[in-house]
């Protein structure tokens, strides 16, 4: 950019309303200056949490476990790190924004724990000056389920329900979408984040797009892509309620990686599986009171008992959770309550392993201040997961889950 004079920076000031011909100085017109000329990097913002978690508390069964959520839960389980979170943000350009993020409390084994993994790592290039339209470039979240789509760091729930998350491992995979939102839509999905009401983030009205399909940090198996596609539409009435509903659905193809398959496990020769969903959603923000249900029904691949084999099936399953907030002077309780059923493969698991999920949670979030969060959540579940090594599984009990959350 052109250094500008003195004189610009006057002319600049007083335009702004900041000050008169009278009140120019050499200190305001540095400030300016700095301002006008400020690099990329001043733009960019760093923030994170973490989540501390114990699953043990009145546990009655130690062989109920779940993959999926947590690997904490049951035998051998303990204080576990879900979640260690550093978010990188920023504008780097009016119309480039770059967001990177690393979680520190990944699994690298069954036996080594906290381990850096990519989880975020795009760029949304701004196709016209209001930021209607949107590429956005790398790995990102996959459009794909409400809850899927909002940040763990904003979820009343401990874990993400099975019939939805099991589409896409950790919600995220490598490739391209295209969002499209009108400015005041774009302006609504903002303050349902920033004013604590639970929301999903700005994912646009209407999303699209390209991905590889084997999930995140996972290499490409195939010469097919998955699309995906998504209609959300979020409004306020008069009174201040915001209501959201959405559709969408993805297709492709699945390819099993060989790490995933037990010895002998039968299967088509290619391991390659139809992997296809629909699903609806529909919010009501908590103002008190709170309703937050999604149902997707279609086929993947699946373990088949009976058969000893892996093969495409079809699956469907959703939840409910209904929730009330209160406001205490500063403080936050939000009690909650969760259902939840899935019927179905879960395609990044050993044998795609075959479930069949019933679960009740009742849960209270507790937030005395915006940088800690406390979660005490009582489970309730009946759970059938078999793979070639584990048949005729069924487990059910109930514990009590505890997580601690820092935000910074």
């Amino acid at each position: 950019m052109k250094t500008l004079n003195k004189y610009h920076l006057m002319i600049i000031m007083i335009l702004l309303g900041n000050i008169s011909f009278g009140q120019v100085s050499r200190d305001s017109i540095s400030k300016v200056e700095k301002k006008v000329n400020k690099q990329w990097f001043e733009t960019i913002a760093i923030r994170g949490y973490m989540q501390v978690r114990y699953n043990r508390l009145f546990e009655t069964n130690e062989q109920l476990k779940c993959e999926q959520c947590d690997k904490s839960w049951g035998e051998n389980g303990g204080a576990f790190i879900r979640r260690m979170r550093v978010i990188i943000s920023g504008n780097v350009h009016e119309r480039v924004y770059i967001y990177i993020q690393p979680d520190f409390a990944s699994s690298a084994s069954s036996t080594g724990l906290h381990f850096a993994q990519l989880r975020d790592a795009y760029f949304d290039l701004a196709l016209d000056a209001k930021k209607t339209f949107r590429l956005r470039i790398g790995q990102s979240k996959v459009p794909f389920g409400f809850e899927n789509l909002q940040s763990s760091q904003n979820r009343l729930a401990l874990d993400r329900n099975d019939a939805l998350n099991s589409s896409v491992s950790n919600e995220r995979d490598l490739g391209m979408f295209f969002y499209w939102a009108p400015d005041k839509k774009r302006q609504l999905f903002a303050k349902l984040v920033n004013e604590g009401l639970k929301g999903s983030g700005d994912y646009g009205v209407i999303g699209f797009g390209l991905y590889n399909g084997q999930t995140a940090n996972k290499p490409e198996a195939n010469n097919e892509m998955h699309a995906v596609a998504r209609i959300s539409y979020p409004h306020q009435f008069k009174n201040g309620q915001i209501i959201e509903g959405s559709l969408q659905a993805y297709k492709g193809k699945y390819v099993l990686p060989a790490d995933l398959r037990s010895t002998g496990v039968k299967a088509v020769k290619s391991f390659s599986f139809n992997d296809q969903r629909v699903a609806a959603s529909f919010i009501l923000f908590p103002q008190p009171f709170g309703i937050q249900a999604e149902y997707n029904i279609g086929e993947g691949p699946e373990y088949n008992p009976s058969k000893d084999s892996i093969e495409t099936q079809k699956l469907e399953g959703g939840y409910i959770t209904l929730s009330y907030m209160l406001k205490i002077k500063k403080q936050i309780l939000i009690p909650f309550v969760r259902a939840q059923y899935y019927d179905g493969g879960k395609k990044h698991e050993l044998d795609a392993r075959s479930y069949t999920v019933n679960e009740m949670e009742y849960g209270i979030e507790w937030q005395p201040f915006k940088n800690f969060e406390l979660v005490a959540m009582y489970t309730f579940s009946e759970r059938r997961f078999e793979d070639k090594k584990s048949k005729s599984n069924t487990q059910k009990g109930s514990l009590l889950r505890l997580q601690a959350q820092l935000n910074f």
